[in-house]
């Protein structure tokens, strides 16, 4: 049975750990925890968890490259596994999503995000499925740079917590029930109209 990899983005390391660029090492993180799976191993630069997830064999990944080299991690372990590129599914924040949208395409480009520049780059394809988890634009003129490296505040922490259990569900649906079932399901703006209530 063809494998699933599945990659969250981040930066190693634990003053990264609370940083809004991190937030695909969290949803990953929280999906093995939810499925009894364990990061305790080492593979082509990146913590890997190998297990099942509702009888899909799958391959958790987190690169250790730092963010900006994301695809020295992630296209060696899909050549290892020999996993197709409709079976990556690389999870990841991004500025241009308000915090509490999450969404789904089964393609596309790297949308500025460096992270996955380097994957689209080392695969050679950017014809593979993506999670963006929305972390909102910097405030006034902060550079972006700086903003994505700020950890998330205390009430932004209370809304993430449901917006993790939601990507996590989205990863769920995508396993079992294929990329469209998980964009009609889980593209919409729940998570940020509860937000503003």
């Amino acid at each position: 049975m063809e494998p699933y990899l599945i990659a969250g983005l981040g930066n190693p390391g634990p003053k990264y750990t609370a940083n809004r660029h991190n937030i695909g090492f969290r949803c990953l993180e929280r999906l093995a925890a939810a499925h009894d799976l364990a990061f305790d191993r080492r593979q082509k630069r990146a913590r890997v968890a190998l297990g099942t997830i509702q009888g899909r064999r799958v391959v958790l990944a987190k690169p250790q490259t730092f963010m900006n080299e994301s695809g020295r991690a992630v296209a060696p372990l899909a050549h290892f596994y020999k996993v197709p590129l409709e079976r990556l599914l690389v999870v990841y924040d991004d500025l241009d999503l308000p915090l509490g949208t999450i969404r789904l395409r089964p393609e596309g480009g790297s949308g500025g995000h460096k992270g996955m520049r380097s994957i689209i780059e080392h695969l050679g394809s950017q014809e593979f499925p993506r999670l963006r988890i929305g972390i909102g634009r910097p405030p006034g003129q902060m550079d972006p740079a700086a903003y994505v490296l700020q950890d998330f505040s205390t009430e932004e922490e209370t809304l993430l917590d449901e917006v993790l259990e939601r990507a996590v569900a989205a990863i769920e649906t995508w396993l079992t029930e294929g990329i469209e079932a998980a964009m009609e399901r889980y593209n919409r703006s729940w998570a940020r109209v509860a937000f503003e209530k």
